[in-house]
């Protein structure tokens, strides 16, 4: 059994899809039913989403010799001198 109904949509969009069905060769209602269709019978997003967690790294350790976390002049001279070994 088919039943009526009344829906509103913007102007342009019933434009579109009015020329989309003529160009198909079938009725906007098919149009609109196959679109209906469609999106119910997507799966329903489950409460939960795996995410994934970034790579964690297994590297052992710990600073280099001679390296002191609280002297941020020489962390700053020493990341310059990598810098410039790598530019050269």
């Amino acid at each position: 059994m088919t039943e009526r109904t009344t829906v509103r949509l913007p102007e342009d969009l019933v434009r579109h899809a009015k020329r989309k069905a003529a160009a198909e060769g079938r009725s906007l209602t098919s149009l609109i039913e196959q679109g209906l269709r469609r999106v119910l019978s997507e799966r329903e997003p489950s409460g939960k989403v795996r995410r994934a967690l970034p790579p964690v790294s297994m590297a052992t350790g710990g600073l280099m010799p001679g390296i002191d976390l609280d002297d941020t002049a020489a962390l700053q001279e020493t990341e310059d001198r990598g810098y410039a070994g790598r530019m050269s």
